[in-house]
């Protein structure tokens, strides 16, 4: 499936997604679920950041707040206490870096813009903040809407749907017409892989990815190192690059405009590949 092509305004600055970009995850949190991409101190998240840069990603995705199946709760000021030192330390090194920021708190995704982050990444899509949408429009940055039956405490115990694409379309669909209502231009959907949802529910999800693109949005695609490789495979996180290689081309293959990824270089030779495949047509 072809790209329909797409921009999104970052501090007045048009960003193509007829091509599609790779999103390297920085996670300044110590329980990440991929034990190697967890990074604490300033060294760290320097080394991260220049290796993720240097391979070829365009935008770094910052968490603050482990979202894995299970993760504890940390509190908003834990949160800012871990996120803002990484933005700045991005900000003054890489300034033309596309940061954004993974959190579903308002508060801290408004310290973190004032910071000098570029996107919101909410994993709740507006559900665990009600102020969210609301800052998102007066803030008028990029937002990342994510599907998630549940809270990362609790979303993998027993997720259940009727229908499964009928209810995250419908979910995500609703959300994008509040967020036009607000006018909030800028809207990159995920439909949200390993998000209260069962490894079979997974792969329909990705089976029939193509059919989000009816709501118009650039999407991204988040399954980099998940459960629903490793556990299909009989596998460990560590194990999961070549599955999570294969995803990330059905993705592309599938209208996906941004891959969020731990393994960067990996992921820009796909998009490569994929982009070479369409030029020979």
């Amino acid at each position: 499936m072809k790209q329909v092509p797409k921009t999104i305004n970052i501090s007045g600055r048009l960003v193509s997604l007829d091509g599609p970009q790779v999103m390297g995850i920085l996670n300044v949190t110590p329980d990440s679920f991929f034990a190697a991409s967890r990074y604490g101190g300033d060294v760290e998240v320097r080394q991260r950041v220049c290796c993720i840069r240097n391979e070829g990603a365009s935008m770094i995705d910052i968490g603050a707040y482990s979202s894995r199946p299970g993760a504890d709760d940390v509190s908003q000021d834990e949160e800012l206490r871990r996120l803002l030192p990484a933005i700045r330390i991005v900000r003054e090194e890489w300034p033309d870096a596309i940061v954004s920021v993974d959190t579903f708190r308002s508060a801290v995704a408004r310290r973190a813009i004032e910071a000098g982050a570029d996107i919101i990444n909410d994993i709740s899509g507006g559900e665990m903040d009600a102020d969210m949408f609301g800052t998102v429009a007066e803030l008028q940055v990029p937002y990342i809407l994510m599907h998630m039956q549940g809270t990362p405490q609790n979303m993998q115990q027993n997720p259940h749907y009727d229908n499964l694409m009928c209810e995250v379309f419908r979910s995500l669909g609703e959300r994008v017409e509040v967020l036009h209502e607000l006018g909030v231009a800028d809207i990159i959907l995920d439909p949200g892989f390993g998000f209260g949802k069962t490894l079979q529910q997974n792969y329909e999800m990705m089976s029939r990815l193509s059919e989000f693109g009816l709501l118009d949005c650039p999407l991204l695609v988040g399954i980099s190192r998940k459960n629903m490789i490793y556990r299909l495979l009989g596998i460990t996180p560590e194990q999961s690059l070549n599955g999570t290689t294969v995803l990330n081309t059905i993705a592309l293959m599938n209208g996906a405009s941004i891959l969020r990824v731990h393994d960067v270089r990996e992921a820009v030779e796909t998009v490569k590949i994929y982009r070479q495949c369409l030029i020979s047509e």
